[in-house]
């Protein structure tokens, strides 16, 4: 992918991960001042389409726009260049992309 490529993915992913953060937070700050425990949660989520929608666009976009910032830092920070760099950063995007999938299917799918 070219440096314009990654630049507007990182900044549409931006776009994307802005609203759910603080949807996120705002609904965590929401269970904790209602003393839900983790049990009831998981109740209210459970076979939810909605929530595996959002919880699923968020990991999505997370393991898109991380690999793409680390990327830039080690760029800026280090001489490690090119392919392997790039390599390694689409790995740690499907590792981001698989693991936080794993926990989406936790959190919504049936037990």
């Amino acid at each position: 992918m070219t440096p314009v490529w990654l630049f507007l993915a990182q900044r549409l992913t931006a776009l994307i991960l802005a609203p759910l953060v603080i949807a996120h937070l705002a609904m965590i700050l929401i269970v904790a001042d209602g003393g839900l425990t983790a049990a009831e949660i998981l109740a209210r989520t459970r076979g939810s389409v909605g929530w595996g929608l959002f919880y699923g666009t968020f990991v999505l976009a997370a393991a898109i726009h991380g690999p793409i910032g680390l990327r830039n830092v080690i760029q800026e920070h280090t001489p490690w260049r090119g392919r392997s760099l790039d390599a390694a950063m689409l790995l740690l995007g499907g590792l981001l992309a698989t693991l936080g999938g794993r926990a989406v299917v936790a959190v919504v799918g049936e037990p």
